[in-house]
């Protein structure tokens, strides 16, 4: 008996296969639980025309991704947060973070589409996935700058004050000696 299946069974087919099975297994266990329906000539021209409309959304929903893609592309996301003194951010950046970044450069993105390979925990270039389609994903580039970046140029001008007072130390045990 020639059946189609509306939800997926194991070593049988998944959803909208036509199979053939034996009577007793289809009047007596698919279709009653509502695994499958006969595969009568309307019920066939039913699904044909069912799989024919769901191509065409997901043809639909593939350009538009493939359309959000070539937006995306050849787009760098800089992302300004507060580092310490190492380079060490305080925290990490995450998904939102450059989700909010695309945002302002006037790229909407939902946050659970982008991925990254690794934590971003210091200051440098990464690289973040956007999976926008099962078969579409771009890759972009993240800066992560440092929030109070004219501090690291200070800090040589902070060492050296440090350094003079290195060379008065020793003069003050040659006066104590001279005493």
């Amino acid at each position: 008996m020639k059946i189609i299946l509306t939800q997926d069974v194991a070593n049988l087919g998944y959803k909208d296969d036509v199979v053939e099975v034996k009577n007793g297994y289809a009047r007596n266990y698919l279709i009653p639980q509502g695994k499958a329906i006969l595969a009568t000539p309307s019920a066939l021209k039913v699904l044909a025309e069912n799989l024919r409309q769901r191509a065409h959304k997901i043809a639909k929903i593939k350009a538009d991704a493939e359309a959000v893609a070539a937006t995306l592309q050849g787009v760098a996301v800089p992302i300004t947060t507060k580092v310490s003194e190492t380079g060490t951010i305080y925290g990490s950046v995450s998904n939102i973070q450059i989700a909010e970044a695309l945002e302002q450069q006037g790229h909407k993105v939902d946050r659970k589409l982008i991925s990254l390979k690794e934590a971003i925990k210091q200051v440098g270039q990464y690289v973040a996935t956007i999976r926008l389609h099962k078969e579409v994903a771009v890759e972009i580039p993240v800066t992560v700058v440092a929030e109070n970046a004219p501090a690291p140029a200070e800090q040589p001008a902070a060492e050296e004050p440090a350094a003079e007072p290195v060379a008065e130390q020793p003069a003050a045990p040659a006066e104590e000696a001279a005493e």
